[in-house]
């Protein structure tokens, strides 16, 4: 079993969000909980597998302690993006309505232009139907007539003859009125029903095209939306990275501000040392010289009394003047 380590309780400041919850800002994190729950404990024992859950267990409160102020983090973002939607779709929204409100009456004039065109189209053909009935009765009559008086110039022979004649004629003339009456109304009829059956296709067509237009239309609105949306998170990213890239450049600079008072500590530091040493150099130098001058005015005290009838008093006395310079030609060698 490796050695045995808990994970540390990490807690995550306000102020380290913008950094930490950004690209791989979390590496270090995860890293330490590896590392924390790189063990292999003895399953076969119950303070292995105690082991195990506790490992477990601390994995979830690191990640708890991690994710709940990243959380609120996304939660400051999401409110501070917030009032630019809401003005964007209330933007949207009036725009669409003062559209639609500035084309209502256009699409209501082309609606009542239209009914009034298929109406008049009705009307011509019912009108056109009633002529054509109209002049077969008139030809009709016109034949009979004709029949009539040719027939009392006849005599009565072929006046009956002329009669049964007429009466067949007639009645074919009938037959062949009423056929071709039939045959016209049935005409009209279709003529009229092809016409509506266009007229519904075109008005259908028309309709079409004008539900084709308001999907285009909604479409485009809603890919506008969707590239307000997509420039909107571009510019929330772009924002983040300059923000990052500010964050990042007040960084170096508080780094470089950091190694420049550094650096300039360690300057004075060192004059400071290299003055101590210079001032414990002469110190230990003039005490060296003060014991040397002492030590040789020892000498010339003690040879003073040693070779002349000098009292000590005297021999210092003597010292003295050779060291003021109070003897002219003399002058002591230290």
């Amino acid at each position: 079993m490796s050695e045995v380590t808990d994970l540390t309780v990490i807690e995550i400041k306000p102020d380290q969000a913008p950094v930490l919850y950004s690209p791989n800002g979390l590496e270090a994190f995860l890293e330490q909980i590896r590392q924390a729950v790189n063990e292999v404990p003895d399953l076969s024992t119950k303070k292995g597998r105690d082991r195990v859950a506790s490992l477990a267990a601390q994995v979830s409160r690191s990640k708890t302690a991690i994710e709940k102020p990243g959380r609120e983090y996304l939660k400051r973002l999401k409110e501070a993006v917030k009032p630019a939607e809401v003005e964007i779709k209330r933007f949207v929204d009036a725009c669409d309505e003062l559209r639609d409100a500035t084309r209502r009456p256009l699409t209501e004039w082309e609606a009542e232009q239209e009914r009034i065109r298929v109406e008049e189209e009705f009307n011509a053909m019912h009108e056109e139907a009633l002529v054509m009935n109209r002049m077969f009765d008139d030809q009709r009559a016109t034949q009979i007539e004709a029949d009539h008086e040719m027939a009392l110039l006849m005599n009565d022979k072929f006046d009956r003859d002329r009669e049964e004649q007429r009466r067949l004629a007639e009645q074919a003339q009938r037959e062949r009125d009423d056929r071709l009456k039939q045959e016209a109304a049935e005409q009209a009829k279709r003529d009229a029903e092809e016409k509506h059956k266009a007229e519904l296709e075109a008005a259908a067509r028309r309709e079409a095209e004008a539900k084709a237009a308001t999907e285009r239309a909604e479409r485009e609105r809603v890919e506008a939306e969707q590239r307000a949306e997509r420039e909107k998170q571009e510019a929330a990213a772009r924002a983040e990275r300059e923000k990052q890239d500010a964050i990042a450049a007040e960084q170096r600079r508080a780094q470089e501000e950091a190694d420049r008072i550094k650096r300039e500590a360690e300057v004075k530091e060192a004059a400071r040392l290299a003055e101590e040493k210079r001032i414990a150099d002469e110190t230990v130098k003039r005490e060296a010289d003060v014991k040397h001058r002492k030590a040789v005015g020892t000498d010339i005290v003690n040879a003073l009394t040693a070779n002349t009838s000098l009292t000590r008093e005297q021999a210092i006395e003597v010292l003295t003047a050779l060291k003021d310079g109070l003897v002219p030609r003399t002058k002591i060698n230290y």
